[in-house]
C-alpha cells in the first residue's frame, strides 16, 4: 500500500491521491474488472434506449388511436420497452455480482494490512493508543476504501457515459438549446455540489472526532468497570460520556443541517433545468415541430439524466467523506516502527544464551533517563535477579532485552550478537516472558495456554497445566480448559492468570526467560509450589528475574540491586548479606514486616 506523509491528512482540501492506492487491489482482479465494466456499458445502452422505445410506442399509439389497426406493432413495442428495463437491470446486477470479490477483497486486505502494521509498530506507540478511537478507524478506513471502489466502478465510469449519450441523442435529434440547457444545468450542478461540499467537509471531520471521542470514552470507562464500582463513580462517567455525546450532538446536528442545504441546492437546480426543458418542449409540440412520442423521451431522459446527476452529487459527498475517513487509517500506516529490523538483520542463535549489557543507558524522554550505563553478565544457565525500589529500572532492563526499545547508547548482546543486527522475530521467538499483570485473551483457557505454542498436543497442554498447578482448578471448573476467561481475563483470580501464563510460557519452551514478579498473585502454598517448578525450569535456561520480595530470588546465581538507574551492588543472596549493604538493609526491612 502507498504512504503518504503524515501532513497530508490534516488538510480540508480532498486527498484524491488516495484513489491510486485502490489501483494495485483493482489490479489483482483485473479479468473481474473489466467484465464489470463490459456489463456497465451494456446496462447503460440498455438504460438509454429506454426512453427511444416509449416514444415510438406513444407515436404508434397516437397514429392509430382511433383506427382498427393491428397489435402486433404496439405489442412488439412494449415487449421491447419491458425487454430494454429488464436488461438494464440485470446487467447492473450481474455487474455487482462479478465485482462482488474486488470490494470484499478489498477491505479483507486492508484491515489484513493495517493489522499487521500494528503490530509492527513499538510499544509506545501502543501505549499512548487510544484503542476505541484506533477500532473507529480502521473500521471506517476499510468500509471507506470499499466504499470508493464500487464508487468508481459502478457510479462515477456509469454516470459519466450516461451523460455523454443522454446529450448526444438530444443533439442529434432535437434542438441544440436542449444541449446546451443540459451542460449548463450539469456545470451549475456539480460547481455547487464541490463548493459546498468542501465547506461542510469541517463538520464531517468534527463529527468523526467526536465520535471517536466519545466511543474511547465509553470503551475506557468499561475496561475499567471495577474501578469505576470501587469509587461509585457511575454517574460521574455517565456524566462525562454523555458531555463528549452532547459534542457529537451538535458536531451532528452541523452535519444534518448542512446536508439539508446541500440537498435543497441541488433540487432546486434539477427542477429549474427540468422545468426549462419541459417549457421549450411543450411549445415545439404545440407548433407540430415535435411529436408526443418526442415529448414523453425529453421527459423520460431529463429524469433520467438528472437521477443518476443527483446521485453524483451524493456520491461525490461520501466519497468526500470517505476519504476523511481513510486519511486517518493510511495515517496509522504511515506510523513507522520506532524499533525496527535492520535490513540485513541475522537469525538470532541463542546457544547457550549468554546475555550482555554493556554500558546500557536509556531514557522514555530525552530528558528523563532511567539506565545510566548498566553493565552485567547473565551466563548460560544462570539466573540473574533485578531487584530495587520502584522507578529503578528494573522492568525497562527486560524491556530492552525482549527490544520493545532500542538503547541510547552502549549495547545489548545475546551469545555475542547485537540485538539490533538479528530480527526481532528470532530475539523474540528464543525468550519467554513470564509478567507481573498477566492479561488473557478472551477466550478459553486451553486458548490461552495453547498461545505459547499453537500446534501443541493436547497431552503437551495437559502435561504444562500439571506442572504449573492448574489441573486441581481446572479439574473444579464444569467446562475444563474450555472455561472462557472473560474480557481481560476477569473470570479467573489474579493468581489463577498467573498460573495460566506460566503455563503458556512452559509450554512456548524458550531457552531464555524473563521473570517479572512471577509470583506476585500466588499465595504462600502456590508461590513454594510454583517456585520449585520455575527452579526446574530455570536450571535448563538463562534466566533474568524481577522481584520486589527478595525471598523469591535467594536461589540466584547473581543478584543485582538497581538504584537510580545503576547497579550499586551485585552478588550472591549470602554474599550481599554478609557485606551489610542496601541489600540487607531491604532484607531485615521486608524480613520485618513478613513477621
Amino acid at each position: 500500500m502507498r504512504k503518504f506523509r503524515k501532513n497530508d491528512y490534516t488538510g480540508e482540501r480532498p486527498n484524491w491521491r488516495i484513489i491510486a492506492s485502490l489501483l494495485p487491489y483493482l489490479n489483482e482482479f483485473r479479468n473481474r474488472a473489466l467484465l464489470a465494466l463490459g456489463l456497465l456499458v451494456l446496462a447503460k445502452l440498455a438504460n438509454v434506449l429506454v426512453p427511444v422505445a416509449l416514444k415510438f410506442l406513444v407515436d404508434h399509439l397516437d397514429e392509430v388511436r382511433g383506427t382498427e389497426a393491428a397489435l402486433f406493432v404496439p405489442l412488439a413495442l412494449v415487449v421491447g420497452y419491458g425487454l430494454l428495463r429488464f436488461s438494464s437491470t440485470l446487467f447492473q446486477e450481474l455487474r455487482d455480482a462479478v465485482f462482488a470479490r474486488v470490494a470484499e477483497r478489498t477491505m479483507r486486505r486492508a484491515a489484513l494490512r493495517v493489522f499487521e502494521h500494528l503490530h509492527r509498530l513499538d510499544l509506545g506507540f501502543h501505549l499512548a493508543r487510544r484503542t476505541g478511537a484506533l477500532a473507529r478507524d480502521i473500521e471506517r478506513g476499510t468500509s471507506g476504501m470499499s466504499f470508493l471502489m464500487r464508487t468508481l466502478v459502478f457510479n462515477i465510469v456509469p454516470t459519466l457515459l450516461e451523460v455523454l449519450l443522454v446529450a448526444l441523442i438530444l443533439a442529434v435529434a432535437f434542438d441544440w438549446g436542449f444541449v446546451v440547457t443540459v451542460v449548463l444545468a450539469v456545470i451549475f450542478y456539480i460547481a455547487f455540489s464541490l463548493a459546498v461540499t468542501e465547506w461542510r467537509t469541517r463538520f464531517v471531520r468534527e463529527a468523526n472526532e467526536m465520535d471517536n471521542q466519545s466511543n474511547t470514552r465509553a470503551v475506557d470507562s468499561l475496561l475499567n468497570y471495577e474501578t469505576v464500582k470501587y469509587f461509585n463513580a457511575e454517574r460521574y462517567e455517565a456524566e462525562r460520556y454523555d458531555r463528549d455525546l452532547a459534542a457529537w450532538e451538535q458536531a451532528r446536528i452541523k452535519h444534518r443541517l448542512s446536508l439539508a442545504a446541500l440537498n435543497s441546492g441541488q433540487a432546486f437546480i434539477v427542477a429549474a433545468a427540468i422545468t426549462v426543458m419541459m417549457g421549450m418542449a411543450t411549445f415545439q409540440v404545440l407548433e407540430g415541430r415535435m411529436s408526443l412520442g418526442d415529448l414523453t423521451m425529453i421527459n423520460a431522459y431529463l429524469l433520467q439524466l438528472f437521477i443518476p446527476l443527483n446521485n453524483l452529487g451524493f456520491v461525490y459527498r461520501e466519497m468526500r467523506e470517505s476519504l476523511i475517513n481513510i486519511e486517518r487509517m493510511f495515517g496509522l500506516m504511515d506510523q513507522h516502527p520506532g524499533v525496527p529490523d535492520r535490513e540485513d538483520a541475522a537469525h538470532l542463535a541463542p546457544d547457550g544464551g549468554r546475555i550482555r549489557f554493556e554500558g546500557v543507558r536509556f531514557g522514555y524522554q530525552p530528558d528523563r533517563p532511567i539506565l545510566r550505563g548498566v553493565s552485567f553478565t547473565v551466563e548460560p544457565g544462570q539466573k540473574v535477579a533485578l531487584v530495587g525500589p520502584s522507578g529503578a529500572g528494573k522492568s525497562t532492563i527486560a524491556r530492552l532485552l525482549f527490544r520493545f526499545y532500542d538503547v541510547d547508547a552502549g549495547r545489548i548482546t545475546v551469545n555475542g550478537q547485537d540485538l539490533r543486527d538479528v530480527t526481532q522475530h528470532s530475539l523474540r521467538a528464543a525468550i519467554g516472558v513470564v509478567p507481573q499483570d498477566t492479561v488473557l485473551f478472551n477466550d478459553t483457557i486451553r486458548y490461552n495456554i495453547a498461545y505459547g505454542r499453537p500446534d501443541a498436543s493436547e497431552a503437551e497442554i495437559r502435561e504444562v497445566v500439571r506442572r504449573a498447578h492448574l489441573d486441581g482448578f481446572i479439574r473444579e471448573l464444569p467446562n475444563g480448559l474450555d472455561t472462557l476467561v472473560g474480557e481481560r481475563g476477569l473470570k479467573v483470580s489474579g493468581g489463577e492468570k498467573q498460573r495460566i501464563a506460566i503455563a503458556r510460557v512452559l509450554l512456548k519452551d524458550p531457552p531464555l526467560l524473563i521473570l517479572d514478579e512471577a509470583t506476585s498473585s500466588l499465595d504462600s502454598a502456590a508461590e513454594r509450589a510454583i517456585l520449585a517448578t520455575l527452579q526446574e525450569v530455570a536450571a535448563q535456561r538463562t534466566t533474568l528475574a524481577i522481584a520486589h520480595r527478595l525471598s523469591t530470588i535467594q536461589d540466584a546465581d547473581q543478584i543485582l540491586l538497581i538504584d537510580g538507574g545503576q547497579i550499586i551492588e551485585a552478588g550472591t543472596h549470602r554474599e550481599l548479606l554478609e557485606r551489610d549493604g542496601a541489600y540487607a538493609r531491604l532484607w531485615r526491612y521486608q524480613e520485618g514486616v513478613i513477621r
